[in-house]
């Protein structure tokens, strides 16, 4: 039995995965006497893991030891024909609906995208619990194959600081390519990563649930949380039992979405200085400072006519109401504070869409469910900017931090270029695709960059009007959908997959 879970391929494990997940809603549905739902997903999910017990025999023949190129092709199709599995149980418990509707939501969720298909009263809790658990399921999907697959090829954000021939300039590949193979990689990261990210998952959950909140909501937003995706099976988190101290407790666990060394590192006497010091939260720190600083202090500053100070309750809570929704969309969580209304009013701006969307674009960090461009690219660019500037002062200047830091300034920050330009260029792309629907060019822009920085929750609070997924054409979702899948696994990765060099190996 071990021999044969040892030799099947990749996609064949997340059927099974996919499979087993499928009991868990089952058995929720079965304790909160929701019978119907119960028999689908349970039959569902029968019958997908026969059906992977079927291929796992089938692929049992000796065959050429898989590659990291091998399991980045199986990652980017696992994005098209999973959610196909996924949305059997789905469709048939939702009812009265398409299949189209159904796969949207799940590449959405698989995606971490996040984005609301249907109205929230239409899911019953088990359908909630699944919409989640699938996000979750796909940010640790993200977590393992960022340090087993992506991180050898330099892709994904490690282009940056990697020692990888950039501009002709070759130099020394990445000793993890020699180390082991990706099936032995992928398995070493999943049984160090997934008692970790379960294990928060687990902590914040029972926090939250201690603060006050409902067990099933807490789990999703638990879940929701680690993974990045901003479900929820609520319309919003206005007057929930937990308040601000459920806000705050999600904000802590935000750092994760921030840099891969909260978690990858593990937890010790140099914790506190490493993060300090790393340039993502860094980085991070100076966006959440900031901007809400500013639209705090906007109150002041021409934005109201006021005569004299508002009370103090209210000056904090506008600016918690900031500080909380502000990291959210820098992580693309996209979950809003229910302080936001009055963070809104404070500032003087009705509806502050182009501030998130620019905090979507900037993105978390490499190798962490977070989408967007990446922090650590956005440093790089800041970076090399500095240093240009410095060199119209002082043309002959040298400047210091070390190889690290020159390689970032240099190769790093073109590689952080190229991909920035590929991400406009891909919006660009998909605004005149969703356009040509019959879109107008405001809701065009939104869902595009809502889909490629997978923050879907955008959609609600950017524009003027909430955007609705589920009045799009088919079109416009098959659009939303493939935008989705580009935006989870980048540009940079698909250009990767066509190279030459793929083809031969």
């Amino acid at each position: 039995m071990a021999a044969y879970f040892r030799n099947i391929p990749f996609f064949v494990v997340l059927i099974f995965v996919s499979g087993g997940a499928m009991f868990i809603p089952a058995i929720t549905a079965l304790a909160t006497e929701d019978y119907p739902t119960a028999r689908v997903f349970f039959y569902c999910a029968l019958l997908v893991l026969m059906a992977a017990v079927l291929l796992g025999f089938a692929s049992q023949t000796p065959r050429r030891r898989p590659s990291e190129r091998s399991h980045l092709a199986s990652l980017v199709l696992a994005y098209l024909w999973l959610p196909l599995i996924l949305t059997l149980p789905m469709e048939q418990a939702v009812g009265n609906t398409r299949i189209i509707n159904a796969y949207l939501d799940m590449v959405s969720a698989l995606t971490t995208t996040g984005a609301q298909v249907f109205d929230p009263s239409r899911l019953t809790p088990s359908l909630h619990l699944w919409r989640g658990l699938v996000a979750w399921f796909g940010g640790l999907l993200i977590w393992i194959t960022a340090f087993a697959v992506l991180a050898p090829l330099n892709l994904g954000g490690y282009e940056v600081t990697s020692e990888a021939a950039v501009q002709g300039k070759a130099g020394p590949s990445s000793g993890m390519m020699q180390a082991a193979n990706a099936s032995e990689r992928l398995r070493k990261h999943a049984m160090r990563l997934t008692p970790i990210y379960g294990g928060l998952t687990l902590a914040l959950g029972l926090l939250l649930v201690i603060a006050g909140e409902e067990p099933m909501v807490a789990a999703i937003h638990a879940m929701s949380t680690l993974a990045t995706s901003g479900i929820t099976p609520l319309a919003g988190m206005e007057g929930r039992p937990a308040g601000l101290g459920g806000e705050a407790l999600i904000l802590v666990f935000f750092l994760f979405a921030l840099s891969r060394r909260t978690y990858s590192s593990g937890i010790g006497r140099e914790f506190r200085t490493r993060l300090t010091k790393d340039r993502e939260i860094r980085l991070a720190l100076f966006a959440c400072v900031v901007l809400p600083t500013l639209l705090f202090a906007r109150h002041w500053f021409g934005a109201l006519e006021v005569d004299e100070l508002a009370d103090a309750r209210a000056a904090l809570r506008a600016l918690w109401g900031s500080v909380f929704t502000v990291v959210s969309f820098l992580t693309t969580t996209g979950f809003v504070s229910d302080a936001w209304g009055d963070a809104r009013a404070w500032s003087g701006l009705p509806t502050p869409g182009l501030l998130l969307v620019g905090l979507v674009l900037m993105g978390g960090g490499v190798a962490t469910t977070a989408g967007g461009v990446k922090l650590l690219r956005v440093y790089a660019l800041y970076k090399h900017g500095v240093r240009e500037m410095g060199k119209l002062i002082y043309p002959n200047s040298v400047a210091g931090a070390g190889r690290l830091g020159r390689r970032i300034r240099r190769e790093g920050a073109y590689i952080a270029w190229v991909v920035f330009m590929l991400l406009v260029l891909s919006i660009a792309v998909i605004m005149v695709a969703l356009a040509a629907t019959g879109l107008d060019f405001e809701t065009a822009m939104i869902l595009a960059i809502s889909a490629l920085t997978t923050t879907g929750p955008l959609a609600s609070v950017a524009g003027e009007v909430p955007i609705d997924y589920f009045t799009l054409t088919d079109a416009a979702k098959l659009i939303c959908a493939a935008a989705m899948i580009v935006g989870r696994v980048e540009t940079l990765v698909l250009i990767a997959l066509i190279n030459p060099a793929f083809w031969r190996d």
